[in-house]
């Protein structure tokens, strides 16, 4: 969080990208889905907003970021975003889900599957081919 904060006066998009890359770099995805989900909990329970967290949301940013960061490979995060501004955009996931999909109880406690369109690493014609944007 410091390294994070550092540069930065308040803690918006951009910040909940960078620690959400610095994590998927130190623990890998799966790990990052974990640290981030609960960092997110605490936050909205020490808030006393609890409802604020969603499951899905949470573990789709981390996977979008995961792959990229995969992807590219960058050990700078203004370069890694430089090449992957799509994720500096807060509505990407509207490519991938439809509103209602994300609003249903479901996809705020559990896991839902994009309902639009699928993740880069699910669609069949972007396997083995590498893409700058989500």
């Amino acid at each position: 969080m410091a390294e994070v904060m550092a540069g930065a006066s308040r803690f918006g998009h951009r910040e909940h990208v960078h620690l959400t890359w610095l994590a998927v770099r130190r623990s890998g995805v799966a790990a990052a889905v974990g640290v981030v989900s609960d960092g997110i909990q605490r936050t909205a329970r020490y808030a006393g907003a609890p409802q604020k967290y969603h499951a899905t949301v949470s573990r789709a940013w981390v996977e979008l970021v995961g792959y990229h960061a995969a992807e590219s490979g960058e050990d700078d995060f203004a370069a890694f975003t430089d090449h992957h501004r799509a994720l500096l955009d807060k509505r990407l996931l509207t490519r991938f889900y439809r509103p209602a999909t994300l609003a249903s109880a479901q996809a705020k406690t559990g896991w839902a599957e994009p309902d639009l369109a699928p993740f880069p690493w699910q669609d069949p014609e972007r396997k083995g081919s590498r893409h700058s944007s989500p």
